[in-house]
């Protein structure tokens, strides 16, 4: 199942939990607005090369967009893009923050480009579509492929962009915001279960940002990495990775491998496992007692701001849970849609 499909079906399925009416269902679940952008650029050889771009707005009753913009070779069209606009929309309204959910994707290779070309693409990309963003409309991210770097248009708006360096107006902690508050969650799922992070095992499947940040935070709370893999390898210790030392091996020479034994983590046993992606075909080889996905949700307040946002939405995700007998994933979307619903209805909608 595509994740297009994969979310809709969700959706769907918080959508009969809640008994939505079925025309605001359809207008909760056609986004805002869906825009192809042409990008050409000229190649170190002096010829053009043409990038498409699909920047989709999926809904802003409850506040402004906000979403991500990656770089990746699967953002083919629309489809691709669409499902995690849809997600920053449910993302946003479970945290209970006052945004919708947008996203933004270029079809290309990162590391085909030089980093010049990555900033010529992003500039004329931003040029495309920057009278569709801003602070009160759409607040664009850094994701997979992107980085801090960032285009400026309408003078100092610093708020226009998350992700940006601090002498830009960028938030302090931000780097590390995302994997820290899926540590707060874990850390909340395990105090349902008296249990903390010390002294139990995590195998995590990928190592960019937000997990290598996990890895980081639950070593430094006496947690165990036993494994971990990203798209150059997989190594393991099942005594405990040093992360430290794995951090440093991934940036002087970009990839895992070497650094400890190859394995296939999926089959390794754990107590907790952080997975890049799960389908039909891997998932029976997971043999860990709790599955924890690291989505790419930015936030920007404080640490401890933010393990207040994110305690107080695992407890309202269980009590959801509770009330209509669903599992943690249907929990979240139903919260989410509920909440969006509502916003949606107060701001007049109607039939």
């Amino acid at each position: 199942m595509n994740a297009l499909a994969a979310t809709t079906r969700n959706f769907r399925h918080a959508s009969r939990i809640l008994g939505l009416d079925s025309n605001l269902e359809k207008s909760l679940l056609i986004p805002f607005r869906e825009i192809k952008v042409e990008c050409t650029i000229p190649k170190d050889d002096g010829s053009l090369a043409t990038y498409v771009g699909f920047p989709v707005q999926h809904d802003n009753a409850r506040g402004p967009m906000k979403g991500g913009i990656r770089y990746h070779p699967e953002v083919v069209d629309r489809d691709e893009v669409n499902p995690l606009a849809q997600l920053m929309t449910w993302k946003t309204a479970v945290v209970d923050i006052p945004y919708g959910g947008a996203k933004g994707g270029i079809g290309c290779t990162p590391r085909d480009l030089s980093m010049s070309k990555l900033e010529h693409l992003t500039r004329v990309f931003t040029q495309k579509i920057h009278d569709l963003i801003g602070t009160l409309t759409d607040v664009p991210a850094p994701d997979m492929g992107t980085n801090a770097q960032y285009s400026k248009f309408h003078g100092h708006s610093p708020a226009v962009v998350t992700g940006k360096p601090i002498d830009l107006g960028g938030s302090l902690g931000r780097e590390a915001a995302t994997g820290r508050g899926v540590v707060f969650t874990t850390e909340a799922l395990l105090a349902q279960h008296g249990k903390s992070i010390k002294g139990l095992t995590f195998v995590i499947q990928g190592f960019g940002n937000v997990r290598s940040w996990v890895a980081r935070l639950i070593s430094e709370r006496g947690g165990k990495i036993i494994a971990v893999s990203d798209i150059t390898g997989a190594v393991k210790n099942q005594n405990g990775l040093d992360i430290v030392d794995l951090l440093r091996h991934k940036e002087e020479t970009e990839h895992l491998m070497n650094f400890s034994a190859n394995i296939k983590p999926l089959i390794l046993r754990c107590h907790y496992y952080f997975p890049h992606q799960l389908s039909v075909e891997n998932a029976v080889d997971v043999k860990a007692k709790f599955i924890i996905k690291a989505a790419n949700h930015p936030t920007d307040p404080k640490a401890d701001e933010l393990q207040k946002y994110m305690t107080k939405a695992f407890h309202n995700i269980k009590a959801m849970c509770q009330s209509h007998n669903c599992s943690l994933r249907m929990g979240a979307f139903t919260l989410a849609v509920k909440r969006v619903a509502r916003a949606t209805t107060l701001r007049g909608w109607e039939v």
